[in-house]
């Protein structure tokens, strides 16, 4: 994946070593000398991650920190505090102001690309829901996207996984006045527990005797009911590299032991409030789809909604130079399922295929109906190899399993045709992808239906 990384320093030589290893990453850099500089960049420009540093002339790190996460149209941007500071009461002092993570110069390539990488995937994840969320907003659903500074991050529900029971309790004991916890030993019941309760964050220990902590962290990302599930890991300074795999994971955060208690509890309201935040747009885009802009019959997102998501996703796309693909899906010889076996059979089967469609498309692609039988996904952060695998395993999975209609009692074979287009400098306007999407269909119904066809521009 790539990421657009703001690296603010007043030392030159300081930028330029951050800016050739992340650049090595295949990484866009943006730099910044102050931090005056680094609070106009962020107003005028995108940025994924902010690399701060903390000991600058003017404003230092920790007064710019606070003065993005208290404009709503920054607060949601990852900053990682890079600082020769190492005493716990001043990761505590930069936690308080809103820092997400903190790097210890001399700064470790692991340990950069790793709290990078995963603060790009999260950023990339809140953007989308951001972006969902404004698109409703935009079409007179929703009044307001939200502000997370309001909240204080208390109150949350903590289920903390560790077999030492003088680690357990030091932990309660810690979170105990501003946080509900809940203590399992056993790594096997935590997963069950936290798919059954609404935990706002779970606490693991990668010290198990005879577990590896890891497989459930592996284990939570993969269930739907624990997928959004923060984790923090508690790890000795000799785990870096299983920290690091446990970050590629989907770990949201970590502590070294011996933690300090005023940095676990920062950490967690951290955690907290970002999963309150992130809950609250996802409960606000569910609302809002379910209002106005659901197809009745599919369940999917319907072709206003779509138009207007794709217009924004493009735009996006188009200024920070990332990939975007689209895919129209045709049921072939529709019109004869209707009139062989009546329109409810024809709705039956519609049902089902969108059923079959949004179990075969990723977390961040959008499914939608865009009229009769024809079905639109958008894919951002694709490129066509990755849009072409997804046609083709969704066209494989529709003519492998009949259709059952009429209550079960009788099936019908079904296949599709997809058309592929993926953006290109030329396209400025939703419609020409379309357009170039729909003739890729063309050619597949005019070479046999049953085939994914890739726009060649």
């Amino acid at each position: 994946m790539t990421a657009r990384i703001l690296v603010v320093d007043d030392v030159l030589a300081n930028v330029k070593l951050l800016e050739a290893r992340l650049t090595a990453e295949y990484f866009e850099v943006i730099t910044a000398m102050s931090g005056q500089e680094a609070i106009d960049v962020c107003a005028r420009t995108q940025c994924d991650v902010i690399l701060l540093d903390v000991m600058m002339p003017g404003l230092d790190g920790f007064e710019v920190c606070r003065h993005l996460k208290a404009d709503p149209q920054t607060q949601h941007i990852p900053v990682v505090m890079v600082t020769a500071l190492d005493q716990p009461s001043d990761r505590v002092r930069g936690l308080e102001a809103g820092a997400d993570d903190f790097l210890t110069k001399p700064v470790s390539d692991i340990a950069l690309l790793a709290r990078v990488k995963s603060l790009a995937r999260l950023k990339m994840m809140t953007d989308e829901l951001r972006l969902r969320a404004a698109t409703t907003r935009e079409i007179g659903i929703l009044d307001s996207i939200g502000d997370n500074s309001v909240d204080n991050g208390l109150g949350g529900s903590i289920l903390v996984v560790d077999d030492r029971p003088s680690s357990c309790d030091r932990i309660a004991k810690a979170l105990g006045e501003t946080q509900t916890v809940d203590v399992e030993t056993n790594p096997h019941e935590a997963l069950f527990r936290a798919a059954e309760q609404d935990y706002d964050l779970m606490i693991v220990s990668l010290g198990f005797a005879e577990y590896d902590a890891l497989r459930l962290c592996s284990q939570a990302r993969s269930l739907d009911r624990t997928r959004s599930m923060p984790i923090l890991l508690i790890a000795e300074p000799e785990d870096t590299a299983r920290l690091v795999r446990g970050l590629d994971l989907g770990v949201n955060d970590y502590l070294m032991r011996p933690t300090d208690r005023n940095e676990l509890i920062a950490r967690v309201k951290t955690q907290v409030r970002r999963r309150r935040y992130t809950e609250r747009l996802r409960s606000n885009v569910q609302q809002s789809v379910e209002l106005a802009i659901t197809d009745s019959l599919t369940g999917l997102h319907n072709r206003r909604y779509m138009e207007s998501h794709l217009a924004s996703l493009l735009e996006r796309a188009t200024e920070g130079n990332r990939p975007l693909a689209l895919l129209i899906v045709d049921i072939d010889f529709f019109k004869m399922i209707n009139d062989t076996y009546g329109h409810d059979t024809g709705d039956e089967v519609l049902r089902e295929f969108a059923r079959r469609l949004k179990g075969g498309i990723r977390g961040i692609d959008l499914a939608c109906r865009y009229g009769g039988e024809e079905f639109v996904i958008v894919m951002p952060e694709a490129e066509i190899a990755t849009a072409s695998a997804v046609g083709e395993r969704l066209r494989r999975q529709i003519a492998a399993t009949a259709f059952a209609i009429n209550g079960g009692k009788q099936s019908i074979d079904v296949t599709v045709s997809v058309g592929i287009a993926v953006r290109t400098a030329e396209d400025a306007a939703s419609d020409t992808l379309l357009r170039r999407a729909d003739q890729a269909l063309y050619r597949a119904k005019r070479d046999g239906r049953n085939r994914v066809v890739a726009d060649a521009a």
